[in-house]
């Protein structure tokens, strides 16, 4: 059993056990969190396709971690004029681990 939901502008194929990362949440470690726009729904038998959402399928999880992700350097420059431009970036994160898909 699979399923594809959308958050965060993304798309993730998840399944029962998974542990995904997505696009922070603002929740907190141990909360409850419920993906309603489920794109793709499978039980091993029969795909559903949503048009666009499959309706009333919904993906349980759980909150596992919050964090930053690796740091990633923004460096611009123009040559022969004395430009330089250094920066940093470091995207935040949730972690989230399924618990439960249901259609």
């Amino acid at each position: 059993m699979y399923a594809v939901i959308e958050t965060g502008g993304k798309q993730y194929r998840v399944q029962e056990g998974d542990i995904i990362s997505v696009e922070k949440l603002g929740l907190n470690e141990g909360e409850a969190v419920e993906f309603n726009k489920v794109l793709v729904y499978s039980d091993g038998n029969e795909i559903k396709v949503g048009t666009p959402v499959v309706e009333n399928a919904k993906v349980s999880g759980s909150v596992v971690e919050n964090g930053k992700g690796e740091k990633v350097i923004i460096f611009k420059y123009r040559a022969k004029k004395d430009f330089r431009k250094k920066r940093g970036h470091r995207q935040p994160y949730t972690k989230v681990k399924i618990d439960k898909i249901e259609c």
